[in-house]
């Protein structure tokens, strides 16, 4: 690769950068795979913090890399690709004019691309923009990186987005969900659209139900400001849980591009079933975790960590959704996420329907409906469960079995980096798995009335003690249609 790109961070001294982005270029680095003339900048808002900023950036890799990727001599030469420069992005006349007399010669050049990573605040994302536009810093070749969260609801996502578009072309905007990075997601457009096994048992004839989890062992980690005005519906449910649920019920796309995969994702956006407000209690379920043990030690709760007598704000939620189409007509959706679990997971269940008819006698033992379960962490594969006879027994006897793609086991030097990933894709102009602007405006459409209806019927959080599987009520969305969830199935541990 021989372009040359200069890659600015802002908020180049924040938890995202050190503990994700540097690592992840330093991944890219090692491999070989950023091009020979890129410049990483990362702004800083002391001269202190720029002058300190390369020991800091190696005290961040060495910390944050996994033991065997560590390597002093490359560490050494990917941090002299880093250069710390001080700006502040409220003030027009601090640091700017360094950081245009670096990059704005090659504004025009049509060798030369520019990637503007916004790991800032979205507050902050319209008067970067303009100060990128009086600096002539923004030209045909610049990209734009976009963090979530986008907006707090539709409204405020369309004001950020178009405060956006006033300088990028949608073309030039990347707004990133880091989930879409991960190995296995980009498995599963693989195993649906190259295995005919699945892609022809992918509709409602088959597939009884899905469920779509992600399941955290944390609490605030610092986040209270932030999460106690957004909580698990938008900070979740509203990007990451959507995200998976577009690409678990997408079409076929016509060819692998990002067009083709944005126009699929986002008629599936389109096609969910909105919840009536009448019906909002029946579909969705609201919770707050207490105190309670979690990794073997007692833990506080929601209020306590947050320092607050009271507090409304959900940390967990699960919803029992619908994709009004052809291919989808009446299968819940089951979707949950949730803080201080018993159990850090992420997973897609793709759970079939039970066979129509078993040839073996009543002591054989009934079938088990087969299984597919992509998880997402904390390792990445994908398991199936199918029916097997018991080799321990003479007689015949069904016996569960699974077949197991544990892509962690199997590819000793996969290190699964999803940030790396995605900034590679940036850096190559790929957007197959970045989030179009309508599919935002789509989503919020659908999690914008769940919380008008939380608000008008004085729907409460429901308690939960830190270390369980959430509210009691979680379980009994999927039992009154006799269902049960995945993990509770596996290790009954919801009590």
């Amino acid at each position: 690769m021989d372009k040359h790109i200069d890659l600015v961070l802002f908020g180049g001294t924040g938890d995202l950068t050190m503990r994700k982005l540097l690592p992840a270029l330093y991944r890219a680095y090692a491999e070989n795979t950023l091009p020979e003339n890129l410049k990483i900048f990362t702004t800083c808002r002391s001269e202190k913090q720029k002058s300190d900023y390369l020991s800091n950036a190696e005290t961040a890799l060495n910390k944050f890399l996994n033991s065997s990727e560590i390597d002093s001599e490359k560490i050494a030469q990917f941090l002299s690709l880093v250069c710390p420069i001080l700006v502040d992005i409220n003030d027009s006349d601090s640091g700017w004019v360094g950081l245009s007399d670096s990059i704005s010669i090659g504004v025009g050049d049509s060798s030369r691309e520019q990637i503007y990573y916004f790991a800032i605040a979205p507050s902050l994302f319209s008067i970067c923009c303009q100060q990128l536009d009086e600096k002539k810093l923004i030209g045909k070749n610049s990209r734009v990186v976009l963090e979530k969260p986008i907006g707090y609801d539709k409204t405020s996502a369309e004001e950020i987005n178009e405060s956006v578009a006033r300088y990028f072309k949608e073309e030039q905007t990347f707004r990133i969900d880091h989930y879409l990075g991960k190995e296995t997601v980009q498995n599963l457009m693989i195993l649906r659209f190259s295995n005919l096994l699945f892609e022809n048992m992918w509709d409602r004839n088959s597939i009884d139900h899905i469920q779509i989890s992600l399941n955290e062992t944390v609490g605030l980690e610092g986040r209270a400001g932030f999460y106690d005005d957004a909580g698990a519906l938008r900070d979740m449910v509203q990007n990451h849980l959507l995200q998976l649920l577009c690409l678990v019920a997408m079409e076929p796309p016509n060819q692998n591009n990002s067009a083709n995969i944005r126009a699929e994702k986002l008629k599936v956006l389109r096609s969910l079933r909105l919840i009536a407000q009448s019906e909002i209690k029946q579909h969705t379920i609201r919770g707050q975790y207490v105190t309670g043990e979690a990794g073997g030690k007692l833990v506080p709760g929601y209020l306590e960590e947050l320092d607050k007598p009271e507090s409304f704000c959900e940390t967990f939620v699960a919803i029992r959704a619908f994709v009004d189409n052809w291919r989808w007509k009446d299968v819940p959706f089951y979707l949950r996420t949730g803080k201080r679990l018993k159990q850090r997971v992420a997973e897609i269940v793709v759970q079939f329907k039970p066979i129509t008819h078993s040839i073996y006698s009543q002591s054989a033992g009934e079938p088990v409906p087969n299984k597919l379960v992509i998880q997402l962490q904390p390792e990445e594969k994908i398991q199936l469960y199918l029916n097997s006879k018991d080799l321990g027994k003479s007689e015949v006897k069904l016996q569960p079995a699974v077949l197991d793609l544990n892509l962690t086991g199997n590819f000793k030097h996969f290190h699964s980096d999803a940030y790396k990933r995605l900034l590679l894709d940036v850096i190559n102009d790929d957007a197959s798995l970045f989030i179009h602007r309508d599919e935002v405006k789509s989503a919020w459409g659908w999690i914008d009335p769940i919380i008008e209806s939380w608000k008008q019927e004085n729907y409460e959080p429901e308690l939960y003690r830190s270390g369980s599987w959430g509210p009691e009520s979680s379980n009994d969305l999927l039992s009154e249609d006799g269902r049960k969830w995945h993990l509770a199935t596996e290790e009954n541990c919801n009590e």
